[in-house]
């Protein structure tokens, strides 16, 4: 038997990332879950962003950010970065992070972060709680400590995690399934 459950949260499980993007003041970071692949050429991203958050307009106003991929090592920074509002915290300093110069957008990129996806807006969609912002990856960069012989990402060598919003927690990702 099954139970019916609220449909606004119904993926399970949701990447988690943190958007870097520059500001006025000082770079930040927000923290998403509901970021996706949605394209390969081009190739493109999308993440939902809720029009009252701090980074929205900051988003919106730069037309490009980087979605950087955290480790379970960095948790407690992208909690941080995910409750508390860039208006009043500097989230790089004090959730931990180090900004580092992106090659193609001018966002910073977080070096603690095992993957940095450089993105240009090319849409934004009105959805209703969450707006849509459609981009196109013009760079990813990938720490080689992460890398296998052949030069490919291998996930056994990072502890990247997802989150689950039927309950608000995070786990990390098991092992391969052959």
């Amino acid at each position: 038997m099954k139970k019916q459950m609220n449909p606004g949260t119904a993926l399970v499980p949701s990447p988690v990332v943190l958007l870097s993007v520059a500001g006025q003041d000082r770079p930040n970071i927000i923290t998403l879950s509901w970021v996706a692949n949605v394209c390969s050429k081009p190739p493109t991203v999308v993440a939902g962003i809720r029009p009252e958050r701090h980074s929205y307009n900051l988003v919106k106003d730069a037309g490009e950010f980087v979605l950087n991929i955290p480790s379970s090592e960095h948790i407690e920074g992208t909690e941080f970065a995910g409750t508390k509002s860039g208006r009043e915290y500097d989230k790089f300093a004090e959730g931990g992070f180090t900004p580092v110069p992106a090659t193609m957008v001018n966002a910073p990129m977080i070096k603690e972060c095992p993957i940095n996806i450089e993105c240009k807006t090319t849409q934004i969609i009105p959805l209703g709680a969450h707006d849509l912002f459609i981009a196109e990856v013009v760079a990813v960069h990938v720490d080689e400590s992460t890398l296998n012989e052949e030069g490919r990402f291998d996930a056994s060598k990072t502890s990247l995690f997802t989150y689950l919003p039927l309950n608000g927690q995070y786990w990390t990702l098991g092992k391969q399934i052959p």
